[in-house]
């Protein structure tokens, strides 16, 4: 055996066990959602702990999304001690009080222990009932606590509450071997990190070091020597948005966060900057459809009337101020039935060109990429692309009014209208949200009854007043 063949085999056995670890791993899918339910049913705690024991805590969170409140009830009480820290910080967090509701206090206390300030400051800042997050902050440790109690000092939203306290430093003079016998004795590591920031004597933090970079240089090299170029600190009350943002452009793994004396707080890693940015994504494609950010399959029925309600009355506003454009053209229609017929197809073509431009331009602000340097560009280009589009609509529409109805005049004005709307379109989908970010309103909030207010009106008004001139 050479002196190489001891290493491989390690590997190879360590490969073997991380196979059979992979193996055991088991996703949640229908067929084990409803056995979960047929063993609620039957109070089957030994089926239930069978069923739910292969599952990571994120599907666990899930299935607990998807049943019953009865059955997360009874879930809870066969399922005693299980429901740890990570099934909790990946529950949804309209469901999370309920769930804390049911379980006993010792079991809460085990459970946000063993979770990051970071995670517990999510799980705490989300509660209404005062009691309950009492009851969690009192099973912290002290040194814990008062992290969790100062970040919830900071404003919401902010890198304040988006970082964790558990940060490996080391003071920018050491050596590579005196940061390798340094970690090697900590006996109060994170669980996971990927750097070690680097400080001055007064706890500034001036740069840091990957993990990989220590372990492949040699001891006596300075730590000052091998800093990574990607090293970037936050103030703790910038917006979680901006750091999100920050993550995502300069492809961060983890960030330092700062007071205002630039002395070192926490970190911030690159899982809870993913985090904000799937977040924010899901509230742009909610906004778009005029629905609130906080709502979620869990909400009750009164609630998501009371969120969607709004939005629904703006929209029959708009609604009726398009039918407005309509009744002014009433003898047109009443002599000409066919323009009822081909009314709607102009209005559904621009609105759904606008809608087109309307997402491209919304998730561009979001992703800072549509600037005041390029929007005029933007405009130009949504406005070129909606009058090709709208040629090439426009022939087709005008031989549909032509064979459809036999009137070359009716299919003209279709193919005019369908033009006009087309550009307006291209320029309402990307205008509107650009002006409204200005004025300091959410642009994928309410751009979108905007948008479709003047692709309709201007339908309306272009094919009606069209019809009214040349074929009268």
């Amino acid at each position: 055996m050479t002196e190489h063949e001891p290493d491989t085999l390690l590997r190879s056995q360590d490969e073997e066990t991380q196979t059979a670890e992979l193996e055991e791993e088991i996703d949640l899918d229908d067929s084990r959602v409803s056995a979960v339910r047929d063993a609620l049913a039957q109070r089957d705690r030994t089926g239930l702990d069978d069923l739910l024991e292969p599952l990571h805590g994120a599907d666990i969170a899930d299935l607990l999304e998807q049943v019953s409140e009865s059955e997360r009830s009874t879930l809870v009480e066969l399922w005693q001690g299980q429901i740890d820290g990570e099934i909790l910080s990946e529950l949804d967090e309209n469901l999370r009080e309920e769930v804390l509701s049911y379980l006993p206090a010792e079991d809460v206390a085990e459970a946000v222990r063993e979770l990051d300030t970071d995670d517990v400051v999510d799980l705490v800042e989300n509660l209404d009932d005062a009691d309950q997050a009492t009851a969690i902050l009192g099973a912290l440790s002290d040194v814990d606590r008062v992290a969790v109690q100062q970040a919830l000092s900071y404003p919401e939203y902010s890198a304040g509450r988006l970082m964790q306290r558990e940060v490996v430093i080391a003071p920018s003079f050491w050596t590579v071997g005196q940061a390798i016998d340094f970690l090697r004795s900590g006996p109060d590591l994170p669980e996971q990190f990927y750097h070690v920031i680097l400080t001055d004597p007064r706890m500034r933090p001036v740069g840091h070091v990957t993990l990989g970079k220590i372990l492949a240089s040699p001891r006596e090299t300075p730590l000052s020597d091998i800093e990574e170029d990607s090293f970037r600190t936050f103030e703790v009350t910038d917006p979680e948005s901006e750091v999100a943002y920050a993550f995502n452009q300069y492809h961060l793994i983890s960030a330092a966060v700062v007071d205002a004396d630039d002395r070192l707080l926490g970190v911030i890693t690159i899982d809870d900057a993913i985090r904000i940015l799937d977040e924010e994504a899901e509230e742009d494609i909610l906004r778009l459809a005029g629905v609130d950010a906080e709502e979620s399959l869990s909400n009750k029925t009164l609630g998501v009337v009371r969120r969607r309600f709004p939005w629904l009355a703006v929209n029959l506003f708009t609604a009726i101020l398009a039918s407005v454009v309509i009744a002014q053209f009433e003898a047109v229609l009443t002599q000409i039935v066919a323009l009822a017929v081909l009314m709607p197809i102009v209005a559904s073509m621009g609105g759904n060109a606008g809608t087109q431009s309307l997402t491209v331009a919304v998730r561009a602000l979001a992703t800072r990429d549509l600037t005041g340097g390029n929007v005029w560009r933007v405009i130009r280009r949504e406005v070129m692309a909606g009058a090709i589009n709208g040629l090439a609509f426009a022939v087709i529409m005008g031989v549909v009014g032509i064979v459809w109805f036999g009137s070359p005049a009716l299919g003209g004005v279709i193919a005019v209208a369908m033009i006009v709307n087309m550009v307006v379109a291209g320029l309402a989908g990307v205008g509107i949200p650009v002006v409204l970010q200005k004025v300091g309103i959410d642009p994928a909030l309410a751009s979108g009854a905007f948008v479709t207010t003047v692709t309709d009106v201007v339908g309306f008004f272009a094919f009606l007043g069209l019809a009214a001139l040349w074929l009268l």
